[in-house]
């Protein structure tokens, strides 16, 4: 289902003539790429916020990462980083 989204105010897309929304779920919204197909963005109605995929960011981006979730799930090539907060699915 497509969807029509305007992003934040203090949200800006140097190329947004290709950002393109998809609705999976009433009211959960992806921005992502026309051209390439790669997920921008995501929120859910109502929740007053954006959400930025960290891979979006040009470096030097300042992130940290502080959690691993699904930490059962990860297969044997993965190094879990001991000194994260660490998360089963549940």
């Amino acid at each position: 289902m497509a969807a029509t989204q305007s992003l934040d105010a203090d949200l800006v897309v140097a190329d947004s003539g290709t950002l393109r929304w998809y609705e999976p779920a009433v009211g959960i919204y992806y921005g992502f790429c026309g051209r390439c197909g790669s997920t921008l963005f995501w929120r859910a109605a109502g929740a007053g916020r954006t959400s930025i995929a960290a891979g979006t960011i040009d470096p030097p981006t300042g992130l940290t990462t502080t959690t691993a979730w699904y930490t059962d799930q990860a297969s044997d090539y993965h190094r879990l980083d001991p000194s994260l907060d660490q998360h089963a699915l549940e």
